[in-house]
């Protein structure tokens, strides 16, 4: 007998745990999985006692996650979305022409999406899906065919081929009435749209200011946003100025929709890449993709 066998739940009780915990309710799980609720309060009952722990507070209206509970919820849950991903990927996959791309927001939307449709027209019997994620890292991108990547470009289970390097300079609508900007203390002064990058790997306007020699701190009731493609936009309505990132705003700048304020730019010596498994050979469709979209990033 297996390891995980011998010491892991059958997984229909796993699922059918996911289900209760999602729902808070026997009777809606129930209803979701396709069981009677009797099946599945017989499901959660030998989880419970195979865990050795009680798992849910019976309520007089549907149940509620106890602390074990709560705990385990997190783990089954997001296993459990990492493994349909998986499938689904797999059954794509028997399709040598389906292709799966996985990058942030701001890449597919700004980057990727416009160099998909002229692909698209090249490569008519390929099809490409992209996986918006925005908390993508090294390890999720096992559960496509690509991902692009953003970092200094050295991951241990993955190829790396650089797209465009990170550079970065303030933007402004062409509609938003600025005075000359020339020293970096006129840039503090203006309104400047804030972006609140704690949660995640990425400048703001502290950062920025830093790398140029300036101390820098948002005043007290800065417009400010937590994702790229929110500022930007907030930048498009001439909101104020704004982080630019050339992939993103150098389509708008060359049509004179957006405007550099000054002349500063900071590259960063990071950069994102198209990456894959090491150890994943690419399909002929794949290898097609791969060298397309290298040949054409910068375009």
């Amino acid at each position: 007998m297996s390891r995980f066998a011998r010491h892991l739940p059958p997984l229909e009780t796993l699922v059918t745990f996911e289900a209760v915990g999602r729902n808070a309710s026997f009777t809606r799980a129930a209803t979701e999985l396709c069981l009677t609720q009797s099946a599945v309060s017989k499901q959660i009952r030998s989880l419970e006692l195979s865990l050795k722990t009680e798992l849910f507070e019976r309520q007089a209206r549907g149940v509620k996650l106890t602390a074990s509970g709560a705990a385990l919820f997190a783990q089954v849950s997001t296993q459990l979305e990492a493994l349909l991903r998986s499938v689904t990927r797999l059954r794509a996959g028997r399709d040598a022409n389906t292709i799966t791309v996985q990058c942030t927001h701001a890449v597919a939307q700004f980057w990727l999406f416009p160099r998909l449709l002229a692909f698209n027209k090249q490569h008519p019997g390929i099809t490409v899906s992209i996986h918006a994620n925005n908390d993508m890292d090294e390890s999720s991108v096992a559960e496509h065919d690509f991902g692009i990547l953003y970092g200094p470009g050295h991951w241990s289970s993955l190829a790396a081929t650089p797209l465009f390097a990170e550079i970065v300079y303030p933007i402004a609508s062409r509609r938003l009435e600025l005075p000359v900007v020339s020293e970096l203390g006129q840039l503090a002064a203006l309104p400047l749209i804030q972006l609140d990058a704690s949660a995640w790997n990425c400048i703001d306007w502290r950062d920025w200011f830093r790398h140029f020699g300036l101390d820098y701190s948002a005043p007290p009731g800065a417009l400010g946003f937590n994702q790229l493609t929110l500022m930007f936009s907030a930048v498009q309505q001439g909101l104020g100025v704004g982080l630019g990132w050339d992939f993103m705003a150098r389509d708008g700048v060359a049509k004179g929709e957006l405007l550099r304020v000054g002349d500063w730019a900071f590259h960063t010596g990071q950069a994102d890449f198209l990456v894959h498994l090491r150890n994943r050979r690419l399909s002929a469709s794949g290898q097609l993709f791969h060298d397309w979209l290298v040949a054409h990033g910068a375009e």
